[in-house]
């Protein structure tokens, strides 16, 4: 449904994206995760065809930017960050000339109104004018807007940014539902959001693709670093001790037991500290109780790969 190749846009500042290339498959839910000011949006408007790319290769949905520009708008549901509404127009009046103009044949418009209002659960206020909805509801109708003509392919850029978080969970939950029978691109900096919503993620920073894989490869990528240990030792010297091991970042305690006490011993970025610390508690003569990895997170893949 997308390929990208080589795709660089370049402004006077210096490159906004830097000669990326990755492709999303029809069916897929991808996340597309970066810090602020990564390239996301820079990027999700150039598969769009809202920004002209300084150079490389699109193709949405079969057609070909920026020659087909025209074509893969009326191809693809797009909700910006900033979703553009008519603050004056009611929700349904809106979302039949939004329909109107996405070239949705006039005997369907009133069906395909009706399907995205109970989709997007919006029929209670259909009627209402959109400029006195709460800002939950206003993204509702930026999403029927970009499913009004029913495109197989949405292209979703920081679709709850600004929703508290009741919202923020109904609309993820509605994101899930929309990609049983849809490509989904959803960028976002919510990783919590990526990981219940999507089985492959697409890391970009400073412009650059640094992962593009499952969720459970990315996570492969990266040792989780952080062990919890129990065991039965003098507190005071037992971190320091810990502490003491060259590739361990920071130990924690979490927890006292009578003589047993409970640490979080985390280590540098990338390493594996698990011999380390086995070899110290058996030269120690610690009686241990527990010895377990935590398993890595995608947040520990993301600090990872964009820290500076």
């Amino acid at each position: 449904m997308i390929q990208v190749k080589n795709l660089t846009k370049r402004y006077a500042g210096g490159e906004a994206v830097r000669g990326i290339s990755f492709s999303v498959q029809k069916g897929e839910v991808v996340g597309f995760l970066g810090p602020n000011g990564a390239g996301k949006s820079t990027t999700m408007r150039m598969l769009t065809g809202y920004l002209p790319a300084t150079d490389g290769q699109i193709e949405v949905a079969g057609a070909k930017l920026p020659e087909e520009s025209l074509l893969v708008r009326q191809r693809i549901g797009y909700m910006p960050e900033n979703v553009p509404l008519y603050p004056e127009m009611r929700v349904e009046e809106f979302l039949e000339y939004r329909g109107r103009l996405k070239r949705v044949p006039r005997g369907e418009i009133q069906h395909r109104v009706g399907l995205v209002l109970d989709q997007c659960g919006l029929t209670e206020v259909r009627k209402k004018i959109i400029g006195s909805l709460s800002k939950g509801f206003r993204q509702r109708v930026g999403l029927a807007d970009a499913l009004v003509h029913n495109p197989s392919l949405l292209i979703l850029d920081e679709p709850t940014a600004g929703l508290d978080p009741h919202q923020i969970r109904s609309f993820r939950e509605l994101i899930k539902e929309l990609g049983q029978d849809r490509t989904i691109l959803l960028s976002t900096h919510i990783l919590s959001e990526v990981e219940m919503v999507c089985r492959r993620a697409i890391i970009i920073n400073r412009g650059k693709i640094e992962a593009s894989d499952t969720l459970a490869n990315l996570e492969k990528r990266v040792q989780a670093g952080a062990l919890q240990i129990e065991v039965k030792a003098d507190p005071a010297n037992a971190k320091q001790k810990l502490s003491g091991i060259a590739e361990v970042s920071s130990v924690v305690e979490l927890n006292r037991a009578g003589e047993w006490i409970s640490f979080e011993v985390t280590a540098a970025p990338g390493k594996d500290i698990r011999g380390e610390v086995d070899g110290l508690i058996k030269k120690e003569n610690w009686p241990l109780r527990e010895f377990r990895r935590e398993k890595a997170r995608l947040e520990d893949v993301f600090v990872e790969l964009t820290q500076d």
